[in-house]
């Protein structure tokens, strides 16, 4: 069993540190349904959302310092959207209680789509474009706004938002592709970070499980990484494109499931 974690950990922290999305939406259905095909019992929700979340850590702390080594996170675009989004997530977790599940779901499926969509009318990045001359010219009045949208809606239902961050980091705020995967990483430590010390002061992590996990995330990011550096700019813009609409796609499936049942 602590093998199959390990490499669910590898996989999951792979999509991470490939396009720097994925977390917990990667992560949660792997854990869910990926133990029983292997003939060992399905993991508890409760156990599933404590250990995701310590994956989810130490992917994008891993992934963040891959991409840091080759200048491709900008610091203090990482610093003004992370707060940003933090606080607003407080917002969009507290506000939550009072929403039906079925307008979280909507929520939740306008922000992927809107992310979808935006991602697949980018431009491509001209390439020999220089990183750090873009990310220079950023408007931080602009990665704040865009910080707090997200956060406030990944806040409601309850998701990491980065599936709406990247798009609209490449598209609003006008980072380069790699800049915004290496800062969309960083960001995600900012939640991380609260998520864990949240899990594991109230008694909620298996350290044997999460470990298991950890030990094919940190490697699984670093690999992410590197196939970045294979697949180039207009592959990479095509993949997110690809990986967002299908986590678009899933939350509508689940909405007309949820009237289908009714």
């Amino acid at each position: 069993m602590l093998f199959v974690l390990t490499c669910l950990g590898f996989a999951g922290a792979l999509v991470a540190g490939l396009l720097g999305v994925g977390g917990a939406i990667v992560m949660i259905p792997l854990l869910l349904y990926a133990p029983p095909w292997f003939g060992f019992p399905p993991l508890e929700v409760g156990t599933v959302a404590a250990i995701s979340m310590v994956q989810v850590f130490f992917a994008a702390l891993s992934g963040a310092i891959a991409y840091g080594r080759r200048g491709e996170v900008h610091r203090r675009l990482t610093v003004t959207v992370g707060v940003a989004a933090a606080l607003a997530a407080l917002a969009g977790g507290a506000g939550s209680r009072w929403m039906h599940p079925l307008a979280l779901l909507c929520v939740f499926a306008v922000m992927a789509t809107v992310g979808a969509v935006l991602m697949w009318a980018a431009p491509t990045e001209r390439s020999g474009s220089s990183a750090a001359a873009e990310t220079s010219a950023y408007r931080p009045s602009l990665a704040i706004v865009v910080g707090i949208a997200v956060g406030f809606g990944a806040g409601l239902v309850g998701a990491g938002g980065a599936f709406l961050l990247v798009p609209l980091l490449i598209t609003v705020v006008g980072i380069p592709v790699r800049v915004t995967i290496g800062s969309s990483l960083a960001i995600t430590l900012w939640t991380a970070t609260a998520g864990v010390l949240g899990k594991v002061v109230t008694g909620q992590v298996p350290f044997a499980t999460a470990t298991a996990l950890v030990l094919g995330a940190i490697p699984g990011a670093q690999v992410g990484e590197r196939l970045s550096r294979q697949i180039g700019i207009r592959g990479l813009k095509n993949l997110l494109a690809v990986v967002i609409s299908l986590v678009a796609l899933g939350v509508w499936v689940d909405i007309f499931f949820f009237f289908h049942w009714r």
